[in-house]
């Protein structure tokens, strides 16, 4: 075990002006202020748990749909409300595993097979304050010496138990704690409440597209704008009419690292489930490069293969000059038929997604190819205007979506800075 004798006392680089004065903080091990709990299920019925990366411990009822314990029911871990789970399973913001504390629930249950759990037995510990250090992934800091690249058991990271407990905690008298864990908790109800804006403004969006596009076998939609009630039924033809050429497909190329001075990539995984592009650090390397590889405004990308499928792009010069890749296929729209704001709208349809997970069905790996993309049903307004006043309509309320979004991210991003400020790191206080 790490001795104390090891550890120099610190302070972090922010802290508030009522304990400017106060001593330097304290280094105790995880060890020395909690213990483990060994308490099982048996035949007494709990809430069963899993655990989810970002968000903590949630019901399995949630997350699967139903209980999955089975036969290994009665070896769970019952933990009780301020008690630690940490789950062994690597995550790709977590890769030395994630720490939650139970915060919903009086007393639930966790599988003993990935989880270790533990409990504060220290007074002078608050709670919350010890859950913000482990949000902040100050144990991955520790963690990861001593975990072994890939290495795994039964999908578990394998890192022994008594690493956890050697792990550095870095403490302030307890009012201070509890100052620094109200300021983030603080923080933490502005994003859930930022976070619930954003999940009404999509499911507000959900419901509009659903009324602005027929129903399966209907030639109109129930809601129509005023200026178009007699404009007639919709048309329904394949996507192919609609094109100046058949579907490319996308380069498939080596890449380096990014260069501003090469052409970026697109692939799929760049492209958010809004339909946003955010940029690759991936760029063609030794293909030569012509003027028909670029894509053009109102070109639009899909995905052809994999878990992705059927997920679409429509390029912006904004994004800067960009090659699709590989496992992608462009279109280009004849202009003189359908908006292509519009078809993108189209393509957030049931209508669309039902016809996507029937097509793509496969024994192996999902997929489209260009032919099927080309013999797909799309349905529109032959008017123009129509179809530009039900984009525009739609494409203001993915604005919205678009600002919420990167409010959370920007209030996320201040969260963390502000752990870093108020929080020493391991590197800190280990000679």
């Amino acid at each position: 075990m790490l001795m104390n004798s090891k550890i120099k006392n610190v302070l972090p680089k922010y802290r508030f002006p009522d304990f400017a004065c106060n001593d330097d903080w304290n280094v105790l091990l995880l060890g020395e202020i909690t213990a483990p709990i060994d308490k099982r299920a048996g035949t007494k019925k709990y809430i069963l748990m899993s655990v989810t990366s970002g968000l903590g411990l949630i019901p399995q009822k949630e997350k699967f749909g139903r209980e999955i314990a089975g036969n290994a029911y009665k070896n769970y871990i019952v933990i009780k409300r301020g008690d630690f789970a940490y789950n062994k399973s690597a995550t790709k913001l977590f890769p030395e595993g994630y720490i939650a504390m139970l915060t919903e629930y009086d007393e639930a249950a966790l599988p003993n097979s990935i989880f270790t759990c533990f409990r504060i037995n220290n007074e002078q510990v608050c709670a919350d304050f010890l859950n913000h250090i482990f949000q902040a992934n100050h144990h991955g800091s520790w963690l990861r010496k001593f975990i072994a690249i890939g290495a795994r058991a039964h999908g578990s990271l394998n890192i022994e138990d008594k690493h956890l407990w050697e792990m550095p905690v870095i403490l302030p008298k307890l009012l201070e704690q509890q100052k620094i864990a109200d300021c983030l908790t603080s923080l933490d109800g502005l994003i859930i409440v930022e976070n619930k804006k954003l999940e009404e403004l999509k499911k507000h969006k959900v419901g509009l597209i659903h009324k602005l596009f027929p129903a399966e076998g209907k030639a109109v939609p129930e809601w129509r704008f005023p200026e178009f009630y007699d404009n007639g039924d919709w048309e329904e033809i394949k996507l192919g009419e609609c094109l100046l050429q058949h579907p490319d497909y996308g380069i498939n190329a080596p890449a380096v690292p990014y260069s501003n001075n090469l052409p970026t990539y697109i692939r799929i995984t760049d492209i958010s489930d809004d339909g946003r592009f955010s940029r690759s650090k991936m760029v063609s390397v030794d293909k030569k490069v012509t003027d028909d590889d670029y894509l053009e405004e109102g070109d639009i990308v899909f995905a052809r293969t994999g878990a992705s499928v059927g997920k679409s792009y429509k390029y912006n010069k904004n994004d800067g000059k960009l090659i699709f890749a590989g496992f992608l296929l462009r279109i280009k729209l004849d202009l003189s038929k359908v908006y292509p704001e519009f078809l993108m709208q189209f393509f957030s349809t049931r209508q669309y997604w039902k016809w996507v997970n029937y097509t793509s069905a496969r024994s192996g790996q999902p997929g489209i190819n260009s032919s099927e993309y080309s013999s797909m049903l799309i349905i529109f307004p032959k008017n123009h205007a129509e179809q530009i006043k039900i984009a525009n309509s739609l494409s203001s309320l993915n604005d919205l979506i678009t600002t919420q979004t990167e409010k959370i991210e920007t209030l996320k991003q201040h969260k963390m800075g502000l752990m870093q400020g108020l929080f020493p790191s391991v590197q800190e206080v280990i000679d």
